[in-house]
């Protein structure tokens, strides 16, 4: 019975196949051969950032696969990548729009996943005005040092009674609760309905949402959603993101409750947004509950598991790297002295080969190795080859960051190729795309690169970091390029 349910759905799947074999007029890219119906899904292994790297050595920097009916481009070189970002920037910035990013972003009401257009456009300005501006993010810098200086104090009793740390777990709930505080006003170490040990929990699963396969989003039309809807994946979605949709409602709730005074928080910047615009009206865009939802949405699963992986790979590469380690550590206790009490954001200015060591986790580690899909909104050229519209377009940092015809011994962790380096990380080299370029480039980023600088320099001026007893630096276990280990801390 089964069988014959698989072959009802397939067979009109396999007529549009044939109706798609005409030959093409256009250069396309090239790429390893699709079977029928299904593409290169068998393949999809080959997507994975390292694997990638592989493909684009035997096909080029510009790879053309297909997964099911879904034509997608992956793009490995920096050429590549600054034709896509820069010079057809217009053409490529809308987003694919799937079943789990339909969910997370309250049907396209965020910044991340919206696709391009007006409305995309207003919350963009919104964000880069109101929510995420300098002089608001100076504002909050006070919340950033706190919050490290309550981690250094929790883990100078665990270095005092010498027990190991879940560096995972330690890291994901500093960095969440920094992101919770500036973001929502909400304070996670005496909320009522979230803990410090949900934090991890809740980061994967809003990512289980966004990576959710459902053959609706390979499958056109009604045929994927019948089988999402027999195969009981549309069940298991809603399931996973109730999850999430009740923590983000109780953020709002809890910004709604009669009397509360409003502050300088996003949500509540929002919110007194909306009220304003119920009260004068006139305005072609109006701001909902959902633009709210999403939002919130953007903020924790953006903001959270980024900075916390970037620390945890800071970590690691140190550790294994302890020669590296012992130059930053020196430069750092040296120049800050040793009597400090408490890191704050004028210590950074005093630092050069920190920061160095830092642009070279950028690039080693990107936190997005494959930034978040582009889709063409018309036909173009990249490296010569025929894009059509509607096409995906993924850019692959982490190949591109590791490229031997730009870095040397490019897998190799070395902060002192910056020395004489004027490569950045913030969107106009593209050899170096941690926070992506153009239009989609990622509005939170001089947040992001402030926890992960100031999270980094308190780690390393009052602690050091090595492995347990018996253990070795090449065994740290590394697993969906987030590296995690328990670590000894010794009190400095």
């Amino acid at each position: 019975m089964s069988i014959l349910l698989c072959l009802f759905f397939l067979l009109p799947l396999f007529f549009i196949f044939l109706k798609n074999l005409k030959p093409s007029k256009w250069k396309l890219p090239p790429g390893p051969p699709k079977l029928p119906i299904i593409g290169n899904l068998h393949q999809r292994r080959k997507l994975n950032p390292r694997n990638s790297r592989n493909l684009s050595q035997k096909y080029g920097p510009v790879v053309l696969l297909r997964y099911g009916f879904v034509p997608v481009v992956v793009i490995s070189s920096k050429e590549a990548a600054e034709e896509v970002l820069k010079i057809h920037d217009l053409d490529c910035c809308s987003r694919p729009e799937t079943v789990g990013t339909r969910a997370i972003s309250y049907n396209f009401k965020d910044i991340g996943f919206a696709p391009y257009g007006e409305e995309w456009r207003a919350m963009r300005k919104l964000s880069v005005v109101e929510l995420f501006s300098t002089k608001k993010l100076q504002s909050f810098r006070y919340i950033i040092e706190e919050e490290n200086n309550l981690l250094v104090k929790k883990l100078s009793d665990s270095a005092s009674r010498l027990s190991p740390v879940n560096l995972e777990r330690t890291l994901y709930t500093l960095v969440g609760s920094i992101v919770c505080r500036i973001g929502f006003g909400l304070n996670i170490h005496e909320c009522e309905f979230i803990d410090e040990d949900s934090i991890v929990d809740l980061v994967h699963t809003s990512e289980m949402v966004t990576k959710t396969s459902m053959f609706s989003n390979i499958f056109p039309g009604r045929i994927g959603r019948l089988i999402d809807w027999f195969s009981g994946r549309n069940k298991m979605l809603t399931n996973i993101f109730s999850e999430l949709d009740t923590f983000f409602q109780n953020i709002l709730d809890d910004h709604l409750k009669p009397g509360r005074e409003s502050s300088d928080h996003i949500v509540d910047v929002m919110i007194d947004m909306m009220k304003k615009q119920d009260k004068d009206g006139g305005d072609s865009f109006k701001l909902t509950t959902d633009h709210l939802k999403g939002m919130i949405s953007d903020i924790f699963l953006a903001g959270v598991s980024t900075s916390a992986t970037t620390l945890i790979w800071a970590i690691t590469e140190l550790v294994r790297n302890p020669n590296v380690m012992k130059k930053v550590q020196d430069e750092v206790r040296t120049t800050l002295g040793d009597k400090k009490e408490r890191i704050t954001e004028q210590d950074l200015n005093q630092l050069h080969y920190f920061k160095l060591m830092v642009k070279e986790i950028f690039r080693l580690h990107p936190a997005a190795p494959l930034l978040l899909p582009r889709e063409t909104l018309s036909h173009i050229k990249i490296q010569g080859y025929d894009i059509p519209a509607k096409t995906q377009i993924m850019i692959n940092a982490y190949a591109i960051a590791r490229d031997p015809k730009h870095w040397k011994n490019p897998d190799e962790f070395n902060p002192e190729r910056f020395l004489d380096c004027s490569i950045d990380y913030r969107g106009l080299n593209f050899e170096l795309l941690p926070f992506g370029s153009g239009r989609r480039i990622c509005p939170g980023m001089t947040l992001g690169i402030a926890i992960v600088e100031l999270g980094l320099l308190n780690l390393l001026y009052f602690f050091d970091w090595g492995l347990p007893e018996k253990e070795e630096a090449n065994k740290i276990i590394t697993k969906n390029e987030v590296a995690f280990d328990f670590v000894q801390v010794l009190h400095y």
